[in-house]
């Protein structure tokens, strides 16, 4: 049950960013321990209509669909049937081919596989098929000797890991239904969705196309990992086929309650509701740094751009006191939230205060990360 003292904090923060132009529709969700605290939300679902948003609007994700997606390969290795460090290959055999047999599934995870390009003749189409996807991903060539660098496979993640679960599943489902039925339905996250059915379509909230970043069309690795045919863009993601269908890396419709009860379940250290999904060891191993980790950019595409961003996010993240965990200094969660990121300071008089885990779920995407400053702001100053 939501807390109606922090939902009278945070409701009018959000009508004045409607009011403001800063979002056109927004749903904030927020759980702290085992409990939902904040549930509100504002705007416009459509402005073509005037359809408001309400908490059963879905909203799409794009890449924190990842999130869900590594949960379920982490669920695969949790029951003793998918290896961090064996290879791809020992569950897909076909992906052997084109010098990616010693490709390990932790390379994958960790976005140094070296397999961030999308097959060249992608089309909305074809990226709906995911057998296609599937055969076309297995014959393509690496585009780095993996494991030597970063690079951030945008939206390859998706195939690259459902394939993996998809065949180490005895009960032979499909992803979709896997995440459905081992995910979504024991959490009681019913609007955690890959893959929309028809039903939905009508509570999911437009995209604004003026607020979407556009990878510059330059033929660099950042555009052959989206190409434009494929880009995330309301013409391509709009789409009645492409909502339906399983992409994994980018394809998540959710609304922001049901997102929320799933970063819940992390936060609490792998269980929700007395449902346990996850190991406590398994979910502490998660803040452990990957490979390159210091060193971003080498970076989301390996450019220099990206380096220069990874330095800068670096720094604000040591400027934060957000610093990675290091080997021999996690320690087990606190009332869920693990010590280094459970607190926040608040800007006025330097108090702690708990920071539930919150989900802000955006028709505008432009003004995200200010937007929640905004209201973890208005709930310090309430405290």
């Amino acid at each position: 049950m939501t807390e109606p003292r922090l939902n009278s904090v945070v409701q009018p923060v959000l009508d004045g960013l409607v009011a403001e132009g800063r979002e056109i529709g927004v749903q904030v969700a927020a759980w702290l321990g085992e409990e939902q605290v904040i549930g509100c939300w504002a705007g416009l679902a459509d402005p073509a209509t005037g359809r408001t948003v309400d908490g059963d609007t879905l909203f799409n994700v794009f890449s924190v669909t990842k999130a869900v997606t590594a949960t379920a390969l982490h669920i695969q290795a949790e029951r003793g049937r998918i290896d961090y460090d064996a290879t791809v290959a020992t569950y897909w055999p076909e992906f052997a081919a084109a010098g990616k047999a010693e490709i390990t599934v932790r390379q994958v995870l960790s976005h140094v596989s070296g397999m961030l390009e999308m097959p060249a003749d992608v089309t909305p189409e074809r990226m709906c098929d995911w057998d296609w996807m599937a055969r076309r991903i297995a014959a393509m060539a690496p585009a780095f000797a993996p494991g030597s660098g970063p690079g951030y496979q945008a939206m390859t993640f998706g195939w690259l890991v459902g394939e993996m679960v998809r065949r180490t599943d005895p009960h032979h489902r499909t992803f979709c239904e896997f995440v459905r039925e081992e995910i979504a339905q024991p959490l009681g996250a019913g609007d955690l969705w890959l893959g929309i059915p028809g039903a939905a379509e009508p509570r999911v909230a437009w995209l604004d196309a003026s607020a979407v970043f556009v990878m510059p069309d330059d033929g660099g690795p950042g555009r052959r990992a989206t190409p434009l045919q494929v880009d995330l863009m309301p013409e391509t993601f709009e789409r009645p086929a492409v909502r339906r269908a399983c992409i994994l890396a980018v394809g998540g419709i959710f609304s922001a309650r049901s997102e929320a009860r799933f970063w819940a379940m992390l936060a609490n250290g792998g269980t929700l509701g007395g449902v346990r999904l996850l190991s406590p060891e398994r979910v502490r191993s998660f803040l452990a740094p990957r490979p390159f980790f210091s060193d971003a950019g080498s970076g989301v595409f390996r450019h220099g751009r990206a380096r220069r961003l990874g330095r800068l996010l670096a720094r604000r993240r040591d400027a934060a006191g957000l610093r990675p965990a290091r080997s021999g200094d996690a320690q087990p969660p606190r009332n869920g939230r693990d010590d280094r990121l459970g607190r926040s300071r608040s800007p006025a008089g330097g108090r702690l205060l708990p920071q539930p885990d919150v989900q802000h779920h955006r028709h505008r995407r432009g003004q995200r990360h200010t937007d929640r400053r905004t209201i973890r702001h208005a709930l310090e100053q309430r405290a």
